[in-house]
């Protein structure tokens, strides 16, 4: 056990007691939709929006639809702009549910590899540098 909590302290680096607790009990959420809708396939990744996740309470069997593109002016969620056809853009939002009613960590790097939920990629330095403070 306290070898697990050593590797998790150098992977986030630091963090109080309390949030290394929460943050080794915890694990990313899977994606129920992931298999009916193909959105979630797309091979390439939207425009870096942000580079933190954005913490969102979402309810158990409610639809959502994550916006993948980054030009979304209701981030994390889409709200259509991938429609413009002036934009000209590609990607589409990635339907999902959650089987827990709670808060959840929603990606706003658009970089993930478990869309729509945050595996930690933010932390990579050029994702870091891409966002002005």
């Amino acid at each position: 056990m306290a070898m697990q909590l050593a590797r998790t302290v150098r992977k986030v680096g630091k963090i109080s007691f309390a949030q290394l607790v929460k943050y080794s009990n915890t694990s990313i959420p899977k994606n129920p939709l992931e298999s009916v809708h193909s959105a979630s396939q797309q091979q390439e990744n939207g425009s870096i929006y942000d580079k933190k996740p954005f913490r969102m309470t979402c309810e158990a069997g409610k639809k959502y639809s994550w916006c993948l593109c980054g030009k979304s002016k209701n981030q994390p969620l889409c709200d259509g702009t991938h429609k413009n056809t002036f934009l000209k853009i590609k990607l589409r939002p990635v339907r999902f549910e959650v089987t827990e009613t709670k808060e959840y960590y929603l990606c706003n790097c658009k970089q993930t590899a478990n869309r729509p939920f945050c595996d930690g990629t933010h932390k990579q330095e050029h994702i870091q540098q891409a966002v002005k403070s």
